[in-house]
């Protein structure tokens, strides 16, 4: 059984960053994709960064490329935040069998099957 525990939100002035960390259990004989999805507030989820375990690049929404870096680690570094990044943000995981799989993710945050609680980050 997979489990996912979220740390490291917080409070931070515009332009500021924070860093995300995601302490993953359970996820092991077979490949996945892991990646972070947040929620800000009256909006739905919306997808922020994927990774296939398997190899292949990383892959960001629009509007965090150049601003935020997720490693394979699951952490997510956040570098010169805007207060529309302001949301609960959670790392989450599914089984994937292709890097294309962990693309797809970013957008159709709602196939990933294992969550965090969630981590509030406001800006």
């Amino acid at each position: 059984h997979v489990q996912l525990v979220e740390s490291g939100g917080g409070s931070v002035e515009a332009g500021g960053s924070l860093h995300l960390r995601c302490a993953i259990s359970g996820a092991t004989g077979s490949t996945y994709c892991m990646g972070w999805v947040r929620q800000s507030p009256g909006e739905q989820r919306e997808g922020v960064a994927a990774f296939y375990t398997g190899g292949g690049p990383i892959f960001y929404d629009d509007s965090v490329k150049g601003r935020f870096t997720l490693s394979r680690a699951l952490s997510l570094q956040m570098n010169n935040l805007k207060p529309e990044d302001t949301g609960i943000y959670y790392c989450a995981a599914r089984l994937c069998a292709t890097p294309e799989q962990a693309q797809s993710a970013v957008r159709n945050w709602a196939n990933f099957r294992y969550w965090g609680q969630g981590t509030q980050v406001t800006v």
